[in-house]
C-alpha cells in the first residue's frame, strides 16, 4: 500500500509542475510560435505589401458558339485521265505537279492510223457524191423521156429510188467522217477540268489502251476551292441545318501545326445519319489560293451554330470553381480584391462567357492563391519591371516573383 501511495503522490506532483510551466509561458513566446503556423503569414493586408497579380479586362462582344470535329480535306473535283483509243504516246506536254486549265493539251498520241482512216472516209464521200450526181442526171433524163412517152413510169420511179439511196449513202459517209475526226481527236488528250496534276504514269513511247481499267495516265485534282468533310453527332444535326440558313454562320479550319487558320462556309449535310456511328457527314468549302489545304490531310474544324449577342467574355483562368458556385476575383475601385459570384454560360478554349459582372471589370488571373477579399493588390506589368530595375541598381536584392496558380496548387 505504501508503494501505491508513493506512486500516486509522484504523479500528482508532475501534473502540477506541468500546469505551472504552461501557465507561466510569456505571450511573446506564443506569438512567435503562432507566426510559423501555416496560413498566418499571408501576403497582403494592412501591414504587408500588396499581393502581386495579373489581370484581364472583361470584354463585351458577340461570341459564336462552336462545334469541334476532326475533318478530312478533300477535293471538290478529281478526274482520272485515261486514253480513249489504242495508241502510243508520242509526246507528254506537261510536268508532274503542274497546274492546268480546262482544255489544255496533256498528251499527244500517235495519230497516223486515225489520219488515214479520216482520209479514207473523205475519199469514200467524194466517190459517193460523184455517183449521186450521175443518178441525178439519169433521173432528169428519164423524166424528160417519160414526158415524151418514151419511158414507162416505173423507170422514172427506179431512177428516183437510186437517187434517194445514194443520198443515204452520202449521209452515212458524212457520219463516218465525223467518227474518224472524233477518233483522231482522241489522240490529243486534253484536260477535262482545271486543277493540279498528279504523278504521270506514262512516258513517250508507252502503249495505252482505250478506257483501260488499270492505272490512269494521271489524275487532275481541283485545289481551289477545296472541301473539308467531317462528322457531327446526331444531336447536332438540326444545328448544322440551321447553320446553313444563317448568313453569319462560318466554319473555321486549323491545320495540326496550329499556325494556319481558314474560314469557310457549310455547303452540304448528308441525307442520312450513319447508324453505326450515330453521326452525320457534313462538308464545308474553303478558299485555298495559297494551297495550304491539301487533299487527304486532316484538319481541326469548328462550326458556328449560334452567336451570343453582347456576351461578357473573360479568360477561363479567372473562374474559381467552388463546391456550390462559381466566382471570380475582381479589382475594385480602391485597388483591392473582391469576390463576385458569376454564372458560367459557356466555355470554349481559353474563353468563358459569364454573367454577374459588367464589361470593363478587371478580373484576376494569377495570384489568386494568395488572396482574400479586401486585400490590396498590385498588377504585374510595366510598373513592376521599372521598380525591379531601380531596386537592382540600388544594390538590393530583387523581390522573388509570386508563384503561379498552378505551381501553388501543386505545392499545396
Amino acid at each position: 500500500m505504501s508503494k501505491l501511495r508513493n506512486f500516486t503522490i509522484t504523479a500528482v506532483l508532475v501534473a502540477v509542475a506541468g500546469a505551472g510551466y504552461y501557465g507561466t509561458r510569456t505571450p511573446e513566446g506564443g506569438a512567435a510560435a503562432d507566426k510559423n503556423m501555416p496560413g498566418k503569414n499571408l501576403v497582403g493586408g494592412p501591414n504587408n505589401k500588396p499581393v502581386s497579380v495579373t489581370t484581364a479586362v472583361a470584354e463585351q462582344r458577340d461570341y459564336p458558339l462552336l462545334l469541334s470535329a476532326n475533318g478530312l480535306i478533300s477535293a471538290l473535283n478529281t478526274v482520272e485521265v485515261r486514253a480513249q483509243v489504242n495508241s502510243t504516246v508520242s509526246k507528254v506536254n506537261i510536268k508532274e505537279g503542274q497546274f492546268v486549265r480546262t482544255g489544255e493539251l496533256l498528251f499527244t498520241l500517235d495519230s497516223r492510223i486515225d489520219e488515214v482512216n479520216l482520209a479514207k472516209a473523205q475519199a469514200q464521200l467524194d466517190k459517193d457524191m460523184a455517183t449521186l450526181a450521175d443518178n441525178l442526171r439519169n433521173l432528169e433524163r428519164n423524166k424528160d423521156l417519160f414526158s415524151k412517152k418514151f419511158l414507162a413510169q416505173s423507170v422514172v420511179d427506179a431512177s428516183q429510188t437510186a437517187v434517194q439511196a445514194q443520198q443515204a449513202v452520202i449521209a452515212s459517209d458524212k457520219a463516218a467522217i465525223a467518227a474518224a475526226r472524233v477518233a483522231l481527236g482522241y489522240n490529243k488528250i486534253l484536260a477535262p477540268s482545271a486543277g493540279r496534276t498528279g504523278a504521270i504514269n506514262v512516258f513517250t513511247g508507252s502503249s495505252v489502251q482505250a478506257n483501260a481499267s488499270g492505272v490512269a495516265l494521271l489524275t487532275i485534282t481541283q485545289m481551289d476551292p477545296i472541301a473539308i468533310t467531317f462528322p457531327l453527332p446526331q444531336r447536332n444535326l438540326q444545328d448544322a441545318l440551321e447553320s446553313m440558313k444563317r448568313s453569319d454562320s462560318f466554319v473555321l479550319a486549323r491545320l495540326p501545326d496550329g499556325q494556319s487558320q481558314f474560314k469557310g462556309r457549310l455547303q452540304f449535310v448528308d441525307n442520312m445519319v450513319d447508324a453505326a456511328s450515330g453521326t452525320v457527314k457534313v462538308k464545308a468549302v474553303f478558299e485555298n489560293k495559297e494551297m495550304k489545304l491539301w487533299p487527304g490531310a486532316y484538319a481541326n474544324v469548328e462550326l458556328s451554330v449560334l452567336t451570343l449577342k453582347d456576351a461578357i467574355v473573360v479568360p477561363q483562368d479567372a473562374i474559381i470553381i467552388g463546391p456550390k458556385e462559381k466566382s471570380v476575383y475582381i479589382v475594385d475601385a480602391e485597388g483591392k480584391a473582391a469576390m463576385r459570384k458569376v454564372n458560367l454560360l459557356h466555355s470554349y478554349g481559353k474563353d468563358a462567357v459569364v454573367s454577374g459582372i459588367v464589361a470593363g471589370t478587371k478580373v484576376i488571373l494569377d495570384g489568386k492563391q494568395n488572396l482574400r477579399p479586401g486585400m490590396q493588390v498590385k498588377e504585374r506589368g510595366a510598373d513592376a519591371k521599372v521598380e525591379n530595375k531601380v531596386d537592382n541598381k540600388a544594390g538590393s536584392k530583387p523581390e522573388p516573383k509570386p508563384a503561379s496558380s498552378a505551381a501553388s496548387a501543386s505545392a499545396s
